[in-house]
Order: structure tokens, then sequence, then C-alpha cells
């Protein structure tokens, strides 16, 4: 976050874009971004659509580049936990996971909902900053994760429809992901302008390359 926010800051990026863009970064992108805009008192058409923008583009190339990437360096858990710690969306955490493996998704997947939780204390610390009286969002789609994993441990005897639902899953996040694509078009990347473009890049770069070394080195490991 604090790095974000000096980015911004040198490039001369809008200060609430700026804070945007490094709390989707940071915590879990559009989530994040839609938590803590209203928050902040951004403006919907402008702030928020240029730092939703900004991070969507970036989600777009990462399902794309890391499991490229992953195939010539990465295990399967290797390659969850680095997609969960560098790719912004839950949606694209996912996608990208499922394409590499089932091991690299459920640890992506549990990683990056963890990771998704720390949208309660950013909003409320910037409640607090800003003496806002917008309502703090909890992030209800993690509590239904746990609890999908609950039903699928206590209740074994339901596998069968267990199995259902995760096939319907997985048709719906390529609906997300396809209408994620669906916004993304000349217009939507001359709306987000160079600046907020270039801090939400040079942010993902050093995310996504400083959290790769730390795994390859097995510095953090699942």
């Amino acid at each position: 976050m604090l790095l974000g926010l000096g980015l911004g800051y040198l490039i001369q990026v809008g200060q609430k874009p700026a804070f945007l863009i490094s709390a989707g970064t940071a915590i879990c992108g559009g989530s994040a971004i839609a938590a803590v805009g209203p928050i902040a008192n951004a403006n919907e058409e402008e702030e928020m659509a240029v730092s939703l923008g900004a991070v969507f583009l970036l989600n777009s190339v990462a399902l794309f580049l890391f499991p490229v990437v992953g195939y010539a360096h990465l295990s399967q858990s290797q390659f969850g936990l680095w997609s969960a710690l560098a790719i912004h969306d839950t949606s694209s955490v996912v996608g990208a996971a499922a394409k590499y493996g089932p091991a690299a998704l459920a640890v992506g997947t549990t990683v990056k909902l963890a990771r998704a939780l720390w949208i309660v204390p950013l909003s409320f610390v910037t409640a607090l900053a800003l003496k806002s009286e917008a309502r703090v969002q909890w992030p209800w789609f993690i509590l239904l994760f746990v609890g999908a994993a609950l039903l699928n441990t206590l209740l074994p005897a339901f596998n069968t429809a267990f199995g259902t639902l995760n096939h319907l899953g997985k048709i719906g996040l390529t609906v997300t992901l396809f209408l994620i694509g669906t916004g993304l078009n000349r217009e939507t990347l001359k709306s987000v302008g160079f600046r907020p473009l270039l801090q939400g890049l040079i942010l993902w770069i050093i995310v996504g390359t400083g959290s790769l070394a730390l795994i390859l080195f097995n510095w953090i490991h699942v």
C-alpha cells in the first residue's frame, strides 16, 4: 500500500485513484476497490472506473502470462501460491490456477481468499482516517467458500451433488471471465489513462517478480 501511494505521488496520479489502485493490487482487485471506493468518496464515473480499468487490464494479461511462466519454473502448489499473491482478482486467480492443475487451484483459491480478508481492516482504517460514515462491506463470498468447504468435508454422502455444483461453478467462472473481457476495449484503455496504468503496471511487476523470487528460493512455501 505504501509503495503504491508513493508511486502514485511520484508519477502524479490523482490521490484517490492512486489509493484505489494500491488497494486493488495489495488485496483483492475489483473487490477491494469496490469496498473502499465509497468510503474514500471516490467518484464512480471517473476515479472508480479508472482504478477498476487498470486492475482488470492487468488481470487479463495475467491469465495468459502466468501459466506460461509457471510451466517453466513452478510446481502446482508453487504456482497456486504465486498466482494468489500476485494476481489481483479472485476470479482471475481461480482461472489461471484451474488451467494449471487441481493442486494449484486448491492452493490458489485458499490463499487468495485469506488475502482478501484484508478488505475488512483496510476498510475500517480508511473510514477512521477519512472520518467517513459509509458502510464497511464484509466480503461475504469468503464465508460462502468456507461454508462450501465444510459441507464437502462433513457430508461425504453428497459428493455426487457437490461434484455437479463444482462443475457449475467452473461454468460460472468461465462466464464471469467472459463478461470481464467484454468490458475491455480500446475505449477502456483510453479512459484509464497512461499514469494510473503505469502505476498499476509497476506495482504489479514488483509484486509479481518479488513473490516469484521468494517462492523459487523457497523463502515462502505451502
